[in-house]
């Protein structure tokens, strides 16, 4: 146990609410007694599914590419989103590929979830894998939602990672989760 290293909550108070998230002010005593605040952003958990398709071609990734609004670029990404209020990560994650995609899968597995930021964030990012598609039947997407659906080459994206447009985090680490499971079927 590290427990001279853990921090004791004395307060909280939410200061920003937006649609996205809400910033808080953790009032906390550190292992040696003193106070401090620390501000957290508070969001529900995400939910990112990585779908594979199994063509002529090999292994290809079903991906959606859209504006981001911090980077000020196109990101090429696997589909996901927030999950909603009574809605567990695997349905979360099922429904954003739906919706973004159209695709819905005969098959999920979850890989795995990782904290995104867990110095100033205190959600989850759940990891989904998806396959045995079946074909699409257009997508349902929110109000301000512009993207495209592309069918990208499995090698193509592991061979690009961490190069535009494939530079979203977030992706690297579902990426990182596939590789680990595609490690253990050999």
């Amino acid at each position: 146990m590290s427990k001279h290293l853990t921090w004791k909550e004395e307060s909280y108070k939410t200061v920003f609410s937006c649609p996205v998230f809400d910033v808080g002010e953790r009032l906390c005593r550190s292992p040696k007694g003193n106070l401090k605040t620390f501000s957290v952003l508070e969001a529900p958990d995400w939910a990112m599914i990585l779908p594979v398709l199994e063509t002529e071609r090999g292994l290809e990734f079903v991906m959606v590419k859209q504006w981001r609004h911090g980077s000020q670029e196109m990101s090429l990404e696997f589909p996901g989103g927030v999950s909603e209020p009574g809605e567990n990560a695997e349905e979360a994650a099922a429904r954003e590929m739906k919706e973004e995609t159209g695709y819905t899968a005969g098959k999920i597995e979850k890989l795995g979830w990782f904290y995104p930021n867990p110095a100033i964030q205190s959600n989850k990012m759940h990891y989904f894998m998806a396959w045995d598609l079946k074909e699409p039947d257009g997508q349902n997407l929110d109000p301000d939602e512009y993207l495209e659906v592309e069918i990208v080459p499995r090698d193509h994206v592991l061979q690009n990672l961490g190069k535009a447009p494939y530079t979203h985090a977030l992706i690297g680490t579902m990426i990182s989760l596939y590789l680990q499971k595609a490690s253990i079927h050999k």
